[in-house]
């Protein structure tokens, strides 16, 4: 079984492999989302359901509703107020905000650093990868979690 370590991605102009994508998501427990929404119209707050009920932790951050709650779960106001281990570090903010974020992420020890779909920054990814951390962008969890189950089958005759 390929492990965290063992994989490599460092072109992010590249697409991810399916491998990459899938050992990331077997591999994480816990799941900072930077950027989660209690607005149920939002898709951050679609997302951060999703993976909860697929049995991830799911650890909300957001400035603005720190101290309240989103589906039950407790919302810290920045990454360093978390009071575990974080495995990944995905990203409901914008490109910009980005490096900000991976440098934080690596200050906490997250294992990786995820930017959702139109979150792309070259210069986060070198800050978490030169720390050790494998980098996803531009894509989302959900999506990927689900993806081997939508493929469809080639050898069927329609």
């Amino acid at each position: 079984m390929t492990t965290l370590a063992d994989l490599s991605h460092t072109n992010h102009d590249e697409p991810y492999s399916e491998d990459y994508l899938q050992t990331i998501l077997k591999s994480v427990k816990t799941i900072a989302m930077v950027g989660a929404s209690a607005d149920k119209t939002k898709f951050s707050y679609g997302v951060l359901r999703v993976l909860h009920e697929t049995g991830y932790d799911m650890v909300p951050v957001n400035p603005r509703l720190a101290g309240g709650e989103i589906r039950g779960l407790k919302v810290y106001g920045s990454l360093e107020e978390i009071d575990r281990p974080v495995d990944m570090v995905e990203v409901f903010r914008s490109a910009d905000a980005l490096l900000g974020v991976a440098h934080e992420a690596v200050a906490i020890g997250a294992k990786v650093l995820w930017g959702q779909i139109g979150v792309v920054n070259a210069e986060a990814a070198r800050v978490a990868e030169e720390a050790g951390m494998k980098v996803v962008m531009d894509r989302c969890p959900k999506i990927e979690l689900f993806r081997p189950f939508w493929k469809p089958k080639l050898h069927l005759k329609i």
